[in-house]
């Protein structure tokens, strides 16, 4: 593994991004790539990549693992920005990277996402083509969320909220950093909480998988845009690509069973796949051998039948490739 940088056109910062490689790799050859993409709050050291990206490696891919703009090891100011539109950006300019690869093949590139990570995918897959099989793990509507339970359900009185805050920030007020989690799950249950999700969320972070990067957290005063977002804007005539949704039975509060049903309604994609794992919840899916071992089982065939087994390009370099 090692860790890259990726210029983000137009913008002053670059993606911070570890590329994971297969067994053997031999950079004389080409190989299909599969740009695996973190939760929110989550970094590129956690799920997305020490557990999904490495078996995905050892399976044969090369993998690109990328840090949020504004997060983790990515530049980008203010902090903790949680920017729908930007995250989507950010997954379009490391296809562009991965396409400039000589070790890739830039016509058998794949994406999988995690929870957020996982809208964000399905939104990025439904406009960008050279995006050729996707898989969203326990993927959630990030704006659907956040015009529920991230609001208390009060769309219109969080965004009147965070232009307040705004305003009070640009006469120079302190941010409001909202933090997703409780600082422990003792500290969650004894503040009353027993949603599945939060409890799991508040376990995984703080306990199973702790990361500098991970900053379990969101500046309240440019969240705005994502209350009016919608990952799957479009899914019914814009979704074609082949697609495999994963989520556990054991739906929480952040909604990944009810998203997942909906995403696999709505996709155009005439090859889909809809994998329901028994007696799992969102948080399972982070770690948890059993039902991540699963998810392999089904995932790994799915992208070596649709990237894998695609012909290579005859062009002899990447910008050759894509004229």
């Amino acid at each position: 593994m090692k860790t890259v940088s990726i210029r983000n056109p137009g913008m002053s910062w670059d993606i911070a991004a570890n590329i994971l490689v297969p067994p053997g790799f031999d950079e004389g050859k080409r190989y299909p790539a599969v740009i695996s993409n973190h939760p929110i709050g989550s970094c590129k050291e956690q799920t997305a990549g020490n557990v999904y990206g490495a078996a995905l490696a050892t399976a044969g891919f090369v993998v690109i693992v990328p840090d949020a703009s504004f997060q983790g090891g990515s530049g980008g100011e203010p902090r903790w920005l949680e920017d729908p539109e930007q995250r989507v950006r950010d997954y379009r300019d490391v296809v562009d990277y991965a396409q400039s690869l000589p070790f890739v093949d830039p016509e058998r590139i794949g994406m999988l996402g995690i929870c957020g990570g996982g809208g964000y995918s399905i939104k990025a897959t439904i406009i960008d083509k050279r995006i050729k099989a996707l898989v969203s793990i326990t993927g959630v509507n990030f704006g659907r969320l956040m015009r529920e339970g991230f609001s208390n359900f009060d769309p219109l009185g969080a965004l009147e909220g965070m232009a307040a805050q705004r305003t009070a920030e640009n006469g120079g007020a302190k941010e409001d950093i909202n933090i997703f989690v409780p600082g422990s799950v003792e500290e969650a249950k004894a503040a009353g909480i027993k949603d599945i999700d939060v409890l799991g969320a508040t376990d995984y972070y703080r306990n199973r998988c702790p990361a500098e990067g991970a900053g379990t957290r969101m500046l309240v005063s440019h969240a705005a845009p994502a209350v009016a977002w919608d990952a799957f804007a479009f899914a019914e005539t814009l979704l074609t690509q082949p697609l495999m949704v994963v989520f556990g039975d054991k739906p929480g509060g952040f909604g990944a069973y009810r998203d997942g049903m909906e995403i696999y309604g709505r996709a155009a994609s005439k090859d889909k796949e809809l994998v329901v794992i028994e007696g799992w919840s969102h948080y399972d899916l982070y770690d948890n051998a059993v039902p991540t071992g699963i998810a392999l089982d089904r995932l790994v065939p799915f992208f070596k039948r649709h990237l894998s087994d695609m012909p290579a390009g005859s062009a002899t370099n990447p910008a050759e490739a894509n004229h």
